[in-house]
């Protein structure tokens, strides 16, 4: 099993990309309508519909991973309990699973980091000057 540790930034760094880039549509679906035709009313949905733009967005590229995991981590777990949740608790009956998903996969990403393979990680090796010797 050792020797598939090497493939797990480049994976780490896929699933990173492939749920930012996924969580982007749904955002670029709620305000422009992209894919399903449909823009969403209210100003909850616009507000929710911006963030997972800017949110996947920023953790696809793996810029200030973190924080922006946080955030979609949060909207996940509102979008549930607000919208879901009413009709069940139970994610398979109120058709709130990909929600539930969402808000563990990026809680798990705002635990693990941004990984070596982001430009959190590049910007952190350009960063790191040397102590001058006395």
């Amino acid at each position: 099993m050792n020797s598939l540790n090497r493939f797990a930034d480049p994976v780490y760094c896929l699933l990173r990309l492939i749920a930012g880039l996924m969580f982007v549509c749904h955002g670029l679906d709620k305000i422009f309508g992209t894919f399903s035709g449909k823009v969403a009313a209210g100003p909850m949905f616009q507000v929710g519909g911006w963030v997972e733009i800017v949110c996947g967005a920023l953790i696809a590229i793996g810029l200030l991973t973190q924080i922006a995991a946080f955030i979609a981590s949060g909207e996940m777990a509102v979008a549930f309990f607000m919208m879901h949740a009413k009709a069940s608790l139970f994610p398979i009956v109120n058709h709130g699973e990909l929600a539930v998903v969402y808000c563990w996969l990026f809680l798990f990403i705002f635990l693990y980091g941004p990984g070596r393979l982001s430009i959190d990680a590049m910007m952190k090796r350009g960063s790191t000057t040397p102590i001058p010797s006395v």
